[in-house]
């Protein structure tokens, strides 16, 4: 047996080895996405911006803090009720700016921004490993196919395909409700980020 030969039954049976784990991963994904996107309509279901709620607030906020009034500044800063995100940012601001702890605030607007960014993440690896997962389950099982298409065995051409064409749609439906996630989520993570900003920024310009 030649180097080219050793090397290429290696190669099958490796990549062969791999289609069953790559069949559960898919399977996984696909329950992955879907959680998601459970997740996803019910922070829809919560989500409400108020512009004038957050304006009015903010005004307050403002009006307190040039009086040196940072206790009834953080109450103030408790009634925003914005989206989860910011609502819950604000909540947390509050307790800091009582004790006139702003550098914490600044802090906290940080580990905000990057909680958002590890919830994006979730969705982000889904939609790009469901195509190269997919791309992998169509791929191990053509080898097989061929042979069978060769030899005639119809059979076995016909298992390996249907296994090629359901891994293809497994993997391209998982990548695609993590995509739109991903891109919906980006642009309401982007109005959170710039609601949090502007309370940031209406407390350290009076400060």
């Amino acid at each position: 047996m030649s180097m080219m030969d050793l090397l290429s039954d290696m190669m099958n049976v490796f990549s062969s080895a791999l289609l069953i784990p790559v069949m559960l991963l898919l399977t996984l994904l696909v329950f992955l996405s879907l959680i998601q996107l459970g997740e996803f309509l019910s922070e829809y279901t919560k989500r409400n911006r108020d512009w004038s709620n957050l304006e009015t607030n903010c005004k307050k906020i403002e009006r307190d803090l040039q009086n040196s009034d940072f206790s009834e500044a953080s109450r103030s800063l408790e009634d925003i009720k914005q989206n989860y995100m910011v609502t819950s940012f604000a909540k947390d601001a509050a307790k800091y700016l009582e004790e006139r702890h702003l550098p914490a605030i600044e802090r906290l607007s940080q580990e905000y921004e990057i909680k958002m960014a590890k919830r994006l993440e979730h969705t982000k690896i889904i939609s790009t490993i469901g195509p190269m997962l997919g791309l992998m389950g169509t791929l191990i099982p053509l080898g097989p196919a061929l042979i069978g298409l060769s030899s005639g065995d119809l059979e076995t051409l016909a298992r390996n395909l249907m296994i090629a064409f359901a891994t293809t749609v497994v993997g391209l439906f998982a990548a695609g409700i993590g995509y739109v996630l991903t891109q919906v989520r980006r642009r309401w993570y982007w109005e959170d980020m710039s609601d949090i900003d502007y309370i940031l920024d209406t407390i350290e310009d009076n400060n």
